[in-house]
């Protein structure tokens, strides 16, 4: 599969495991395909939040609202190892790491 070979070789990929935005700005339950995605490769995933993006462009609006936005990366989970079986927990320990990030807030100063 091109992807894994891709990942293997070290290049990076940015996906959004919850597929949409929700209407509240809570976290949604994350998609699997990112997660089987990096376990084929046995690639680390990087916990990204990003904090504020919501208000800049509000759902069914086609305009775009200048916005501060945080960006904040976890340590990295590792699936050197890791198995199909193991999808679920990892998807799991990525989102609760990525709800840590949220809860510290946007970065100041």
């Amino acid at each position: 599969m091109r992807i894994t070979a891709a990942l293997q070789s070290g290049n990076s990929f940015l996906i959004f495991p919850e597929g949409t935005r929700s209407r509240t700005g809570e976290l949604l339950p994350f998609k699997k395909g990112g997660f089987v995605m990096a376990i084929r490769a046995q690639a680390a995933i990087v916990p990204v939040a990003i904090i504020g993006a919501r208000d800049a462009m509000r759902k069914g609006s086609p305009w775009i609202y200048p916005v501060l936005v945080s960006i904040r990366f976890g340590t990295p989970v590792e699936t050197a190892g890791a198995t199909m079986e193991d999808r679920d927990s990892i998807a799991q320990t990525v989102r609760a790491r990525v709800e840590v990030l949220i809860a510290q807030g946007p970065i100041t100063g």
